[in-house]
């Protein structure tokens, strides 16, 4: 039984590190998903083809979680493997690698400074003017993902914006050569196959994919209260002091296995250097851990901009 009160030692969380085996297991489940999928879609029968579209929406999600891992050279004990399955992983979920490792990676340093934190910043409590309030909302209300699309756009496609919190020249040199790599290999790509053939084969498949990336996205800190630096020179919290800042979910078990325990998200802040297929091993219990269907109820029943805007001092909703 995981203890609530007791850190694990050092020589605890020492062992558990990044395997071949693992990093093999995971990458081979997402490769027989994604070609299972694509055969189901090909085989020109409805039955089959609703079955590719949850089986493909699964592998687009899992590739998402695969990108997290090799980004933090977890995946694989081997930097190159997790470059190249990093990559692999990016182009397949629509996020080029680099622009997702350098962003992530000021995300971990800057986490519990909301301002600071690239993919928090724009969830810093500002005036919202009344259209925004209402596409918000109805956004919200109705399921359309449309902050997990802001997420990416806003987070790993927007170039000007990448720039203001990554300074080192050879790291933006990389991800303007990344950005513009995929989209040429996202342009022949629909030249050879076609934008319609595309479009019926995972279409709807990465929408559902969408809408259960901003499940788990909006999970790990939206409506936990962060700090404002506003501009002053501040400390980054420890890894360990991140816990306060980030909220877990309890998936299923063969869920979060499935997905490498990207539910235990307080746990990956606290040990980031610790494989997410290992992080369950940690005898430790979070003290923002929360089942799934619970938080979800109660967030739910908030308007999408408090959600969003607001934290649960404000709104009384501590889930």
């Amino acid at each position: 039984m995981r203890d609530r009160e007791v850190l694990p030692s050092a020589a605890e969380i020492a062992a558990l590190k990044p395997s071949v085996a693992g990093g093999l297991i995971h990458t081979g489940v997402a490769a027989i998903t994604l070609a299972s999928g694509v055969w189901l879609a090909l085989a020109e029968n409805a039955w089959a083809y609703a079955g590719s579209q949850l089986l493909l929406a699964f592998f687009f999600v899992h590739a998402f979680v695969l990108l997290h891992e090799a980004g933090h050279d977890t995946l694989f004990p081997h930097r190159r493997l997790n470059r190249l399955i990093g990559h692999a992983a990016g182009f397949l979920t629509f996020l080029p690698f680099w622009n997702w490792q350098r962003i992530h990676a000021r995300h971990h340093h800057y986490t519990g400074w909301q301002d600071l934190d690239a993919t928090t910043a724009a969830l810093v409590p500002h005036r919202i003017h009344p259209w925004e309030r209402r596409i918000v909302n109805f956004a919200w209300a109705t399921g359309l993902p449309l902050f997990a699309v802001l997420y990416r756009l806003q987070n790993y496609w927007n170039l000007p914006r990448i720039a203001r919190y990554v300074s080192n020249a050879r790291n933006m040199r990389r991800i303007r050569a990344n950005t513009l790599l995929v989209l040429i290999a996202y342009t022949l790509l629909i030249a050879i196959i076609g934008p319609l053939t595309l479009l019926e084969l995972i279409g709807p498949a990465f929408l559902l994919s969408l809408v259960l990336q901003e499940f788990l996205i909006l999970s790990q800190h939206t409506h936990v209260p962060q700090h404002v630096s506003d501009g002053k020179d501040v400390r980054p919290f420890s890894p360990r002091q991140q816990e306060a800042f980030t909220r877990s979910l309890i998936l299923p078990r063969w869920l979060s296995a499935l997905l490498m325990h990207f539910d235990a998200h307080e746990l990956h802040h606290m040990y980031p250097y610790v494989p997410g297929y290992r992080l369950r091993n940690i005898d430790y219990v979070p003290e923002n851990e929360v089942h799934w269907w619970r938080w979800l109820k109660a967030v739910r029943g908030l308007k999408g901009t408090d959600f969003l805007f607001r934290n649960w001092n404000d709104t009384g909703v501590r889930v």
